[in-house]
């Protein structure tokens, strides 16, 4: 009887290599005997298991065997290998298929085949030339030994997954982030250049080199205001650049191409351009510049803000020769340039924002003073025009006729009026500019607030309206400026006798801890809700609103909130139409808290 091993016949390739894809089809074609791994049959059946997990998997997965280390391996790592690799590297020894890396992988491959210890990679550069030319790649991987029949190690077993993209990206986010932050706080466009430039520095792995140049106002000449990655003096001869003299069609240096088609345009010639001594080194690189392409290349990038067509700078960036200019690549070149238009973008903004603000300073300055000046104009006239006014109608020894007298007294009456409205924009200007000096003075605000609205009583109860003073002693002096005081109280009544027909006007002054709280209130017209956020703001007037008298500047409660933040204290009103309205004054009792 035979036996056992007798038996079993020996597996076919078609048989261990069954499915598997592409590669599968590639190991059943191949000729095994004039491998290093020979005939298919001879194989362990330790190797035949590894194949056939490998080539079922869709992970990156291969094998390596025997002591030259043996490629096998599946359609997921496939692209790994690049247009050059494959398909020679099956069956080919590692070292041959990976001579530019093996000084990194070799001994690992190695150690695992003599001590059989596992090993993880995580995020491991390797420079490959899969393509052509030496590529900045990253894997994370694991090498595991596989023990024949005997016991033995026979090789080694690799999950791979190629993490480049992912590396790169993070690379690439850290430094836009880096940009977004850095240039927040730029105060020029220049500015915003140079610390772009210097984020730049930081990755010269991406970015080389850059040059970033703003135009001027006809887009003829570029300024160059921001650099990185060249050696000194490599740019003596490229601060300012006339675009109209250089060729659109200049494969060197297409500056004038990008400005007017607003696309990316590729910089060639580099090394030739600026020398090569002028050009940086590689980053951690060293080993591997003998197999570096010497000729770099950039791109050209128009600095666009957004909304507009025309550019209004460029960026030049060098293109690294160790990483494939793809789509996420070229990506990543646009994006810092939209993140310097936009830096340029909001310094410029802010600067036509500050200069829009000086000037409204300059204009509000202006009209402060011509009612300073209009005020005193106004006010020696009509004191004059008093004068005579006021000694006709006192002359006891001259008595006017009754029609006379009655015509004077509407001058008067009407003289005094416009007086008082001079008056309000004489100290309405002294506010403004800061010539109001307060003096702060220990006052006992109850009486002086008690007889200040008792000025007001008697027109007020004359207009058949109650009137209610409730300003109990406070607890302390309260330290204000007297005359200041007393504008905004008569302000605050005058507004409350204005606009209330029926009903009561309440006078209330109490102490909050080291506050002191006036509160003025009204059964009037009220104020409509739209109005309250301006009611306290210059010039401004509520419309439609049924009031004792229409005159008025507009700027009385604008007077009492620039007096209350004098005081360090504020302003607050509250109201509806057809219910009345209230005032709040808030000012602090402590000297110390005061003019802030």
């Amino acid at each position: 009887m035979d036996s056992l091993s007798e038996q079993v016949k020996a597996p076919t390739a078609e048989e261990i290599f069954a499915g598997g894809g592409d590669m599968g089809a590639l190991m059943r074609s191949l000729d095994w005997s004039k491998t290093r791994l020979g005939p298919v049959e001879n194989w362990p059946q330790s190797l035949r298991t590894a194949v056939s997990i490998c080539l079922a998997s869709h992970f990156p997965m291969l094998i390596w065997w025997g002591p030259e280390l043996v490629k096998l391996y599946n359609d997921a790592y496939r692209p790994m290998l690049g247009a050059t690799k494959h398909p020679m590297a099956m069956g080919q020894p590692g070292r041959e298929c990976w001579p530019e890396i093996w000084d990194i992988i070799g001994p690992m491959l190695e150690g695992v085949l003599r001590e059989g210890k596992a090993t993880w990679s995580e995020n491991q550069l390797l420079l490959l030339e899969r393509n052509g030319y030496p590529e900045e790649c990253y894997f994370t991987f694991s090498y595991s030994p596989i023990r024949d029949e005997s016991g033995r190690i026979g090789g080694v077993f690799t999950a791979v997954t190629e993490t480049t993209q992912q590396v790169l990206s993070e690379r690439r986010l850290d430094t836009l982030r880096e940009l977004a932050t850095s240039t927040y706080d730029a105060q020029t466009a220049e500015d915003a250049c140079q610390i772009a430039a210097r984020v730049l520095e930081k990755n010269t792995a991406d970015i080389p080199f850059a040059l970033l140049y703003l135009l001027d106002s006809d887009g003829k000449q570029a300024r160059l205001l921001g650099a990185s990655g060249f050696v000194d003096g490599a740019l003596i001869s490229l601060p300012q650049i006339n675009l109209s003299t250089l060729d659109e069609q200049d494969e060197v240096w297409p500056l004038a191409q990008a400005v007017h088609t607003g696309q990316a345009a590729f910089v060639t010639k580099v090394a030739g351009l600026f020398g090569p001594e002028h050009l940086p080194a590689l980053p951690n690189y060293e080993d591997a510049i003998d197999r570096v392409p010497t000729r770099q290349s950039g791109l050209a990038l128009p600095i666009i803000r957004p909304g507009q067509k025309e550019p209004y700078g460029l960026f030049v960036a060098g293109i690294s020769p160790i990483l494939q200019l793809n789509e996420h690549y070229q990506g990543f070149f646009t994006l810092v340039a939209s993140q310097v238009a936009s830096a340029v973008a909001n310094v410029r903004a802010y600067q036509e924002a500050r200069a829009q603000a000086n000037a409204l300073a300059e204009l509000d300055r202006a009209k402060t003073i011509f009612f300073s000046n209009v005020s005193h104009e106004f006010r020696t006239p009509l004191t004059l025009l008093l004068g005579p006014i006021e000694d006709a109608l006192a002359d006891t020894g001259h008595v006017l006729p009754a029609r006379q007298r009655e015509r004077l007294e509407i001058v008067r009456r009407n003289a005094l009026r416009l007086l008082k409205l001079v008056n309000i924009l004489l100290d309405f200007s002294r506010i403004e500019v800061g010539r109001a000096q307060a003096v702060y003075e220990p006052t006992d605000l109850a009486a002086l607030t008690t007889d200040l609205a008792s000025i007001f009583r008697s027109a007020i109860e004359r207009a058949g309206l109650r009137f209610e003073v409730d300003c109990p002693p406070l607890p302390e002096v309260v330290y204000v400026d007297r005359e200041m005081w007393e504008k905004i109280v008569l302000n605050l009544l005058s507004n409350a006798f204005k606009f209330t027909f029926a009903g009561q006007i309440t006078v209330a002054l109490r102490s909050t801890g080291d506050q002191v709280q006036l509160e003025v209130a009204d059964t009037g017209t009220g104020i409509p809700a739209e109005e309250l956020p301006l009611i306290f703001q210059r010039f401004h007037r509520v419309h439609n609103t049924h009031a004792r008298t229409h005159e008025g500047t507009g700027i009385g409660l604008a007077n009492v909130r620039r007096i209350v933040q004098r005081h360090g204290g504020r302003t607050r009103a509250e109201g509806a139409v057809g219910n009345g309205a209230t005032f709040f004054v808030t000012v602090p009792a402590c000297l110390e808290d005061l003019d802030k």
